[in-house]
């Protein structure tokens, strides 16, 4: 229909209606091209308008003065044919019952996503994937909207639903921008709080609603909405960042409370935590913090470790600048964050990535190789380049956009082996024959290698179970095994954890048939740069809490657990323990109700004791942070010294740790239950006296007070094969530091 006022064209008109093909695709949601037959275009004798707007009694192309009212061609399609000679700026006037609206038209817009962009992409290559993909509110050719992005390679069609069109995505279908496999939609008048997700048309032409692989934030659980953000925060922890990269942390003092945010004190959303973690945290003495996974999960029973928004903060606690605030406050405070990060699978709800598009996408092809055996759950095709992209770039969002200080990557052995909890004819060899996945390694050495890179001072830390050769050699150091290493700065160290554990949990008087645990760690304690764990999973399930290991009445165990944690620090290698552990909890943690805060609690008759281990954990952490014999020399041989490994019938450990300069501490266990009087002990001959610096068995801890007050000069007696020796005051069940005076 021709407006009032303009000319009757010159040349033959054609029919602006769309063809019966284009139609058909986009009433079923497999048109690629949308952009291209909807919006305006130049035809002969004009400008060709077509909208699609389903449920809507009229649309009026409206242009300054001008107002053209479309064709109704049935089914929610409009066109028309106005006589212009070019395509002018123009709004959409669209009638409903009893409404009319006057917007933009998505369809009149250029893509919003950049060759460059697109480019690095498809080579698998884009660090900033987040800047790229998912819901970008912006400003685009002077239009405020939000740009939606999304990959999805093998669908036929993707179309756009959310609260703005009231869950029908009919009238929304993204264009498809070549080879990338990336639609796109550029979205005006839509802004931040809306709530959507993405409708694919499969290959066999089903639909399949999802959320955004690539969401910034989601709804609380159970609902599963992504929502449009952005971020508006302004950081206040400079100061931190700046001194961040100065030490690495196998050099600095490193000693970490592990954490589960949402049981720690229940309830609390991620300010409230703000106004008490950093202050109980720095009161303790920890320099980080280490919080179970944080990405968005829909089981809370999975405490965070089957994820299925790998870029969104848990919405349970509030907003991802909530969190934000959560980390500047520790960061100001001056504690390191890491967080969990859970590359390695992913769970199958039909609403997240499980053949995302209608066929395996973030999961490898070979139904063998995607399957996890252990936890139901999806293992990712490292080898897809798109797919190490989204994970990479997503280890470097965190540390980007939220300033995580460190990823703790879980799982690694299970991404490491093909045969990975299979029986024999469950997997296939390598290209070589073997049993590694030569994918997941290249993936883990690209990860590692571009984290340290873009972000200075950050760690990565591996939850690795085996002996596999060089996680933390750095990725161009080749090993014995061909393979370079994996990069890491810091792994879990397994094998002194169980070790250690099991030696603990027997009777003193069978501890001698088991010295070997407590001393074989020393090994191989230079083959890795390793960390302590004492976490969440081993406090659960059956296995209970760490205090409750211990053998003995409680006096006894309370002691165990005592000199067992000052062993710990004083020990080779960083230090993790989870939440509930400082105060010697008795219960096994439970995700439902957190710590056990009531132990500390002065109404409570047996209050004392958790608060006096509790002060032990406070006095190592300072101790600790004040001497640097304990981190220094973490990972050089010339750190650590026996003086005696082999004091099996005595149940006594005692070794020396130094730190650059020479400066040593002595390190004295005693794991029986008695008194040792005058225990003699070998000594370098060059200290002139030695003086008790921290002792399990004060009463300030809960002990009986049987201490070494007077200062402890060396004798011209030689002993442990030292020239000098030192006798000393073992209390029962106790750890002893010493340091020159």
């Amino acid at each position: 229909m021709a407006p009032t006022g303009t000319p009757e064209p010159t040349t033959p008109a054609i029919s602006p209606a769309l063809n019966a093909t284009d139609r058909d695709r986009l009433l079923h949601g497999t048109h690629h091209a949308p952009h291209s037959v909807l919006g305006a275009h130049p035809v002969p004798g004009g400008v060709a308008f077509r909208a699609f707007r389903p449920f809507a009694r009229g649309v009026t192309v409206v242009a300054g003065e001008l107002r053209a009212e479309l064709h109704d061609d049935g089914d929610g399609f409009f066109s028309g044919l106005v006589p212009l000679q070019g395509v002018p700026e123009y709004r959409l006037s669209v009638a409903y019952d009893g409404a009319v609206q006057e917007v933009e038209d998505a369809y009149r817009f250029l893509p919003a996503l950049g060759d460059l962009d697109l480019h690095l992409i498809g080579e698998g290559r884009h660090e900033e994937l987040w800047q790229a993909l998912g819901a970008r509110t912006m400003t685009h050719q002077g239009v405020a909207g939000t740009r939606f992005t999304v990959w999805a390679p093998d669908a036929q069609g993707v179309r756009l639903a959310g609260t703005f069109n009231f869950w029908d995505g009919t009238g929304a279908p993204l264009r498809s921008l070549g080879a990338t496999g990336v639609w796109e939609l550029f979205m005006p008048g839509i802004g931040e709080g809306e709530l959507y997700k993405f409708e694919i048309t499969r290959p066999d032409g089903s639909k399949t609603l999802r959320a955004d692989p690539m969401a910034r934030r989601t709804e609380v659980p159970p609902s599963t909405s992504s929502i449009v953000t952005a971020s508006h925060y302004t950081w206040g922890d400079e100061e931190w960042l700046a001194q961040r990269p100065q030490v690495p942390a196998h050099k600095a003092p490193f000693s970490v409370y592990e954490l589960h945010l949402a049981s720690w004190r229940p309830g609390l959303t991620y300010r409230q935590l703000a106004e008490q973690l950093p202050a109980y945290i720095k009161d303790l003495g920890f320099t980080h913090v280490e919080l179970m996974p944080v990405a968005e999960h829909p089981f809370g029973g999975s405490w965070g470790y089957q994820v299925t928004g790998f870029y969104a903060p848990t919405a349970r606690l509030g907003t991802p600048d909530d969190f934000k605030f959560l980390v500047d406050s520790l960061h100001q405070a001056g504690i390191g964050v890491l967080m969990d990060w859970v590359p390695a699978h992913f769970p199958r709800d039909d609403w997240a990535l499980a053949e995302f598009d209608g066929r395996p996408l973030y999961e490898h092809e070979d139904p063998l190789r995607a399957a996890h055996p252990d936890w139901g759950t999806l293992e990712f095709d490292f080898g897809r380049r798109e797919v190490r992209n989204f994970l990479v770039a997503n280890a470097v969002y965190w540390c980007e956009e939220f300033h995580i200080d460190g990823l703790r990557v879980d799982a690694v052995a299970s991404m490491l082996y093909l045969d990975y909890s299979r029986e024999p004819d469950q997997w296939t060899p390598n290209e070589h024959g073997g049993r590694e996945n030569l994918d997941a390694v290249a993936f883990l050495q690209e990860m590692n290698a571009t984290v340290y890179r873009r972000v200075p001072g950050v760690v990565t830390i591996a939850e690795e179970s085996t002996a596999w050769d060089g996680v933390t050699r750095a990725t161009h150091h080749i090993g014995p095994g061909g393979f370079g290493g994996l990069g890491f700065g810091l792994k879990w160290n397994m094998g002194w954890m169980h070790d250690s554990l099991d030696y603990m949990s027997h009777e003193p008087v069978h501890r001698k048939f088991h010295h070997h645990e407590m001393t074989f760690s020393m090994v191989y304690a230079y083959s890795e740069n390793y960390v302590l764990p004492i976490s969440h999973d081993e406090v659960v399930h059956g296995k209970r809490s760490l205090v409750s290991k211990m053998p003995g009445d409680w006096w006894q165990q309370r002691a165990n657990h005592r000199a067992y944690l000052a062993f710990m620090w004083a020990h080779p290698g960083k230090q993790l323990l989870f939440m509930g552990q400082e105060f010697a909890q008795g219960a096994e943690w439970s995700e439902t109700r957190g710590p056990d805060w009531w132990l500390l609690d002065p109404a409570y008759g047996a209050e004392a004791d958790h608060r006096g281990v509790r002060n032990l954990v406070r006095d190592l952490n300072t101790v600790y942070r004040h001497t640097p014999a304990l981190w220094q020399l973490d990972t050089d041989p010339a750190g650590f010294q026996w003086i005696t490994g082999d004091s099996a019938e005595d149940n006594v450990l005692a070794f020396l740790r130094y730190d650059a300069d020479g400066s040593p501490l002595l390190a004295v266990s005693n794991f029986s239950p008695v008194v040792r009087h005058d225990y003699r002990l070998g000594a370098p001959d060059d200290i002139p006296a030695w003086h008790e610096t921290l002792n399990t068995d004060t009463a300030h801890y809960g002990g009986g007070d049987i201490t070494n007050p007077a200062p402890i000069k060396p004798e011209p007696q030689p002993w442990h094969g030292r020239p000098a020796s030192i006798r000393v005051t073992l209390p029962p069940l106790a750890t002893v530091w010493l340091r020159p005076s």
